[in-house]
């Protein structure tokens, strides 16, 4: 299952608009921000990784003004964070990804008031983008880049679910990249404050996972970021499975 979950990462950071491939690694660039959560590096799973290897990633990263980092699962390149480490990189996190198929699956009601369905409009999209943000300790707006970028997942086959309220606020959202080899990373499960505790991210990460099998997806995949979402996916059907490491160079 590791192999596959990291696969998809490969396959996910390879639809980037700019990737890079440099030796046995991805770079998913992205020239239209910034952001280390967007660029990132992730290792091509089995592939043989030497120190010159990192180092010649690390000058790619350079080459496109972005900070070398790397998400992975930790089993599919085993002696890549000593030689990350040795390099100057610093551990941020460790997280234990969770993964859910359609057995077990389980899609609870949406809670009154609410209605979830998928941003169909550039106004949607911002909507959804500038809650995510608001949810995530940010500004509540969005950015042309944020719009393409949500459209450009859309276009690609990957899903995106918003809940609105009866006067048209968006209550939250998230989406899932496309699938590759039957597997999708569902990411950017966000709710601001004021909606929080009403069983909304429970209903619209289900129904983003509902969507992504009923498109033909096998499995799908997230990370918790605390307790509060781990009950939550483990209540509708995720279980955890392995450990992805998050590490970048001051």
């Amino acid at each position: 299952m590791d192999a596959r979950i990291q696969q998809s990462v490969v396959s996910n950071l390879s639809g980037r608009p700019a990737p890079i491939r440099s030796g046995p690694f991805i770079l998913g660039i992205d020239p239209a921000t910034e952001s280390p959560g967007i660029n990132y590096a992730t290792p091509i799973p089995g592939a043989p990784i030497s120190a010159a290897d990192v180092s010649a990633m690390v000058t790619a990263f350079c080459d496109a003004q972005r900070k070398p980092r790397l998400e992975y699962v930790v089993s599919t390149a085993p002696d890549l964070e000593r030689l990350l480490l040795e390099a100057g990189f610093t551990i941020e996190e460790r997280h234990e990804y969770l993964i859910c198929l359609p057995e077990t699956l389980s899609v609870p009601p949406t809670p009154d008031g609410f209605v979830l369905r998928e941003p169909s409009t550039d106004d949607d999209r911002a909507a959804m983008s500038a809650a995510q943000h608001e949810a995530f300790g940010g500004t509540p707006e969005a950015s042309a880049a944020d719009v393409a970028r949500m459209s450009r997942l859309q276009s690609r086959g990957g899903v995106a679910v918003m809940a609105v309220t009866p006067d048209g606020a968006c209550a939250g959202g998230g989406q899932a990249v496309p699938p590759s080899d039957g597997v999708s990373e569902v990411a950017g499960i966000a709710v601001p404050p004021a909606y929080r505790r009403r069983g909304v991210a429970a209903a619209f990460t289900a129904d983003i996972t509902s969507r992504l099998f009923n498109r033909g997806a096998e499995i799908a995949w997230l990370e918790a970021s605390g307790p509060d979402s781990w009950r939550i996916y483990e209540r509708i059907g995720y279980q955890p499975t392995g450990m992805r490491l998050y590490i970048s160079m001051p």
